[in-house]
């Protein structure tokens, strides 16, 4: 049972890793769909794209006999249609809302500033998870310190003052710890890709209606900027969010969101290798201080993986 155990939790945490990969190189894709379109149309055609991409999965998963229960305490095979609309409009409304935060804030900061303010949900989620009874062991806390050090070293490049900017992508950032903390909640009781599926077409509904209104998006737009769509709708909604929500099933939403934060490690080396490929215009070199926030970061990663607490109390034992 340990063994399955410890098999599960590396699982998990490789599906949150790829997820991690997955949203890391889609800064690119997303850096090239800002020259074609606003940031709400954007977010709206790729959760539309993520919705529709899973949606054949969704239906061929409720068709299966005795798949449907109005029951919330329903068997395993079948899930609560309750529960799932419940977490899926949750979920959605706290990713819709994250992302516009973010969007507008990084209009009134810089890039870096906004990625290490984004990037606090590392240590904003612990802090909401106490207030839901969910405890850490002290090695989750160092880690955590440890991977916040390091994002700072990554992103922050000028002096840290706070801003209007800031303050909106600080909102972002508790926003991304609420759906993680959502994530947590509901996965183990329902469908991850109809809870996921759902949580998109909530995202698409919000940010599609705020972008008719403000934005007026229109066709070439949308054809012009098809590709960064095309990627992001598929691999960073479509696939990625789906492995977020059944990697984060029965797994600590601390590591969790630990592990989800080297997305801005993968996205500087993804951006580095983007500009020197020809498909972004700025030097995005690494300095020696953000190489060691790199560093710092896989390191925070692999402590809190270890079986530190596991080590010293068998040496007590020993003893």
């Amino acid at each position: 049972m340990v063994f399955l155990s410890k098999a599960g939790n590396l699982r998990n945490s490789f599906y949150l890793f790829l997820t991690a990969f997955i949203w890391g190189i889609a800064f690119v894709f997303q850096s090239m769909g800002n020259d074609y379109m606003q940031p709400f149309t954007f977010n709206a055609s790729r959760n539309l794209l993520g919705c529709l991409v899973l949606l054949p999965l969704v239906l061929k998963k409720i068709k299966k006999p005795g798949f449907l229960s109005s029951d919330p305490n329903a068997e395993k095979q079948k899930i609560s249609w309750k529960t799932t609309i419940t977490g899926g409009i949750l979920c959605g409304l706290a990713l819709a809302t994250a992302s516009m935060f973010q969007q507008y804030g990084v209009k009134y900061t810089s890039v870096g500033k906004a990625g290490f303010i984004t990037t606090l949900y590392i240590i904003l989620t612990p802090i909401f998870g106490l207030f839901l009874k969910k405890k850490c062991s002290w090695t989750v806390w160092v880690g955590a310190a440890a991977a916040v050090v390091g994002m700072y070293l990554l992103c922050v490049t000028e002096g840290f003052s706070v801003s209007f900017g800031d303050f909106l992508v600080f909102i972002c950032a508790i926003f991304f710890s609420v759906q993680i903390l959502f994530i947590d909640h509901f996965s183990p009781k329902t469908d991850g890709v109809i809870l996921s599926c759902i949580q998109f077409s909530v995202g698409a509904v919000t940010c599609g209606i705020i972008a008719l209104i403000i934005e007026r998006p229109t066709i070439d737009q949308l054809q012009n900027g098809l590709i960064p769509i095309l990627y992001t709708g598929i691999m960073s909604s479509g696939v990625a969010y789906t492995l977020q929500i059944i990697g984060q099933r029965n797994f600590n939403p601390t590591i969790a969101a630990m592990i989800m934060s080297l997305e801005s490690v993968i996205s500087a080396v993804a951006s580095v290798i983007a500009y020197n490929l020809g498909f972004l215009s700025t030097d995005q070199s690494l300095t020696g201080v953000q190489i060691l926030g790199c560093a710092i970061m896989f390191a925070a990663i692999i402590f809190v993986q270890l079986p530190i607490e596991n080590w010293l109390k068998a040496k007590k034992i020993n003893k």
